[in-house]
């Protein structure tokens, strides 16, 4: 065709249904299977032109700057598995041109913002999206876009109709790229506190991205676990209160008589012989280690007739009152067993 001849701007459709984002970011591809040949669409995209080039191959269908909205979808347009004629997708079922996003999710800072979080920056203020996908693929980060390689891609949670890495996996994206140790402990303090997630997803993603050697890590870490405790202990606290249980003493210290010392616990009911331990492990490297030391503690405690209900916070939170009748059953069931061996309890 003669390309001095100004192209109209394509509508795939009238323009009502522009207001879509999917219908103003499109793939080279997916322009193809309009009619749209590359050479249209550079020409479109000259110097005071009605489109424009987001990313390689990725195509904005307004002059002006891109939305958001628009900047989320065309990150994932560049990074998403191209099939058959380019689309980078399976059509969906209730709209064959909404594109369904293959092997691509957005990750680090952009994808905590789209998970709410309050500490990180807002979406127009970040210079680039990092989007995750499969370690094999051939792709290089360009413009806007940082691709970030996984050996393992995590299941997506939808966000406002996007993939995005869960918050875990996200967290540990933004922290490889962060120096600053008070912008770490903010996003990881938000993680918990907001109810994000339980301390223990987030440090086996830091412990998997080898971050855990990195002194303002380990500080930021360390702060964290000792917010989830204390969130965990609350918890606790919350469930002997409200589910009517009656009161144990709280964080003590059980040794035997002029013997060893047998252990500390959460909570303790003496006459029952019933003990809480909040399992607050963090799966670092001695996870392990760490997990023989608590088993070999139950089964010494428990040989000498002590029962130790283990609780994580996870339950805490997402199953209170099934754990409050885990406590109650075996405070009720103390009565059918052999009396327990005769400990001191300190204060903790």
């Amino acid at each position: 065709m003669n390309h001095n001849t100004p192209v109209p701007p394509l509508s795939p459709r009238p323009l009502r249904h522009l207001a879509e984002v999917h219908r103003r970011v499109m793939t080279a591809g997916r322009l193809r299977a309009q009619g749209v040949s590359v050479a249209e669409a550079n020409e479109q995209c000259r110097p005071g032109g009605p489109w424009q080039q987001l990313l390689p191959g990725v195509f904005l269908l307004h002059p002006g700057p891109p939305t958001s909205e628009e900047r989320l979808h065309a990150v994932l347009m560049y990074a998403a598995r191209e099939r058959g004629t380019g689309v980078p997708s399976q059509p969906g079922a209730e709209d064959p041109h909404r594109p369904v996003y293959a092997e691509a999710m957005i990750t680090g800072l952009a994808a905590l913002t789209l998970h709410g979080f309050s500490s990180t920056p807002p979406l127009p203020s970040l210079d680039r999206i990092d989007v995750l996908v499969p370690r094999m693929r051939r792709l290089r980060s360009a413009g806007g876009a940082r691709i970030v390689r996984t050996s393992a891609l995590p299941a997506a949670e939808q966000v406002t109709g996007l993939p995005v890495a869960p918050v875990p996996r996200a967290l540990a994206d933004a922290v490889t790229e962060l120096t600053d140790a008070g912008a770490v402990r903010r996003l990881l303090t938000e993680a918990v506190r907001g109810g994000h997630c339980e301390p223990a997803a987030v440090v086996r993603e830091l412990n998997n991205a080898k971050l855990l050697n990195r002194p303002h890590v380990v500080d930021a870490v360390d702060s964290l676990l000792a917010e989830g405790r204390a969130i965990a202990e609350d918890r606790l606290y919350r469930m002997v209160r409200e589910y009517g249980l009656p009161d144990p003493v709280w964080n003590v210290d059980l040794r035997l008589p002029g013997g060893p010392h047998l252990g500390g616990l959460d909570a303790y009911w003496p006459e029952q012989a019933v003990a809480v331990e909040l399992d607050t492990r963090a799966p670092r490297q001695d996870e392990d280690a760490l997990w023989s030391e608590y088993a070999r503690k139950r089964e010494h405690l428990e040989r000498l007739g002590i029962t130790v209900v283990h609780i994580t916070p996870r339950k805490l939170r997402d199953a209170m009152e099934q754990q409050a009748t885990v406590v109650r059953t075996a405070l009720m069931a103390s009565g059918d067993r052999d009396p327990a061996a005769y400990v001191v309890v300190l204060p903790r």
